[in-house]
């Protein structure tokens, strides 16, 4: 009897394994400048992300109309180049300055994505 068992069971298994797909996932080489770019536009959406969670710069966006989680959804939602260029305006702003220019670069970025962009 214990051999009949072990057939039913050896049966099943090999139809369950002729059943299944032998190539569960693919691995590859990926570049140094890949991965690189991804850690730089991870560190470039962590850094307009934090400027959005300022304080001066999210009451600013509600004086504008704009909740500041929404405005971390839609920079949330943005590619890794517009994160870029965005990042990039950031940077080259004056220290000190009001931040009026700030919000009104991130709300154009916004828009410009919302407009163009989605889908």
């Amino acid at each position: 009897m214990n051999s009949a068992i072990a057939r039913m069971i050896c049966r099943v298994l090999i139809v369950l394994m002729a059943w299944t797909p032998l190539h569960f996932a693919q691995a590859g080489v990926i570049s140094t400048g890949l991965a690189v770019a991804s850690t730089a536009a991870a560190a470039e959406r962590a850094a307009v992300l934090g400027v959005i969670d300022r304080a001066d710069v999210a009451s600013g966006l509600q004086a504008l109309g704009l909740d500041p989680a929404t405005a971390r959804e839609r920079v949330a939602a943005l590619s890794d180049d517009e994160v870029r260029s965005l990042a990039g305006q950031l940077e080259a702003l004056p220290a000190g300055a009001d931040g009026t220019g700030l919000v009104i670069l991130i709300l154009a970025g916004v828009f410009v994505w919302y407009f163009f962009f989605r889908k």
